[in-house]
């Protein structure tokens, strides 16, 4: 391109997509003080721009890609050959298939547009108030891809890969609870309790100390989670082996129930399904205010005797076998 101006016209001509941009917009976009004859000299801009965009068209052939459209013009490229327009579509069909379970595929779209960002979009006219709307929506689209990415990572058992994008991604968008209830669900199923702990206690300074407001539920209950070594956090086994839980950081932000029990009980005192100190059947699963050897011996005392009565001890629909039986 020649110049900046040029430049211009075709970035304005972009963010329209495909549709029509007057020519007295381009005058406004180009200067505030319009010069004598400035839509003569947007036309000269045009045929530049038409001679680099299609340098084969012969001769006083009509332009197929800049065409003029009353009252402006508009550029009918083809999705493909505009980076924004490819990350765009790209980065939608990836999310569409993390939404469908397809981590996989959706891992390699995400990749490949992400690759296509070579710098801020449009830096060159960040200051202009036509463009300051696109530039902000594409941004918003990169920072929801990068978190696309590490939930697909997440989802495929790979979290340590995810850590070092999420660091970055967090430090430089502090206030993107997803970042950081992404990153400290990474560094967790990375085997770093600890500094999953941190990055949560961050947050909420973060949060706090600028906004004003407390994390949100997810975050909260993460950090409840991660304290009490909550089974759905655990990390999906890898493919061709491992017996970690598969769980997506979706289903794991949405949810911060344990799995109810086959027999329609919660999970409480379980060990890991709760949070530390709920009641005596919590400590119990801890491993603290067990019955004594006294207790248990009169415990037993009387399940030989209902054993004995009814052949069977309290609680129908035991498997027979399990457990000492009566004696005949």
């Amino acid at each position: 391109m020649k110049g900046p101006r040029h430049r211009a016209v075709l970035a304005r001509l972009l963010i329209a997509r495909g549709r029509v941009v007057p020519v007295d917009r381009l005058v406004d976009g180009l200067w505030e003080r319009p010069p004598d004859g400035a839509v003569g000299v947007i036309q000269t801009f045009v045929s530049a721009l038409r001679r680099a965009l299609e340098p084969d068209r012969p001769p006083r052939q009509p332009a197929r890609l800049l065409v003029t459209a009353s009252p402006g013009y508009a550029l009918r490229a083809e999705r493909r050959s505009v980076d924004a327009w490819r990350f765009e579509a790209v980065a939608g069909e990836a999310g569409s298939l993390l939404a469908a379970g397809r981590a996989g595929e959706a891992l390699v779209g995400l990749e490949a547009a992400l690759a296509l960002w070579q710098g801020p979009a449009y830096a060159e006219f960040a200051e202009e108030t036509w463009a300051r709307g696109e530039i902000a929506r594409l941004d918003g689209l990169r920072l929801l891809a990068v978190e696309r990415r590490a939930e697909a990572l997440l989802e495929l058992g790979r979290a340590a890969e995810a850590v070092p994008d999420l660091e970055a991604h967090a430090a430089g968008h502090s206030l993107r609870e997803d970042a950081w209830r992404l990153l400290a669900l990474a560094l967790y199923r990375s085997g770093r309790q600890g500094d999953a702990l941190a990055v949560l206690r961050q947050a909420r300074e973060v949060l706090v100390g600028e906004l004003g407001v407390d994390p949100c539920p997810g975050l909260r209950g993460l950090e409840s989670d991660i304290l009490a070594q909550a089974p759905h956090l655990t990390a999906p086994a890898r493919a061709g082996g491992g017996t970690g839980i598969m769980v997506s950081p979706r289903e794991a932000a949405a949810s911060y129930l344990a799995p109810p029990d086959p027999a329609g009980r919660p999970f409480v005192g379980r060990a890991g399904a709760g949070s530390p100190g709920r009641g005596r059947r919590g400590r119990r699963a801890a491993g603290q205010d067990r019955p004594g050897p006294g207790l248990r011996r009169r415990r037993r005392g009387k399940d030989r005797a209902r054993r004995g009565a009814h052949g069977h001890a309290d609680g129908a629909g035991l498997d027979h076998g399990v457990g000492p039986q009566p004696r005949a």
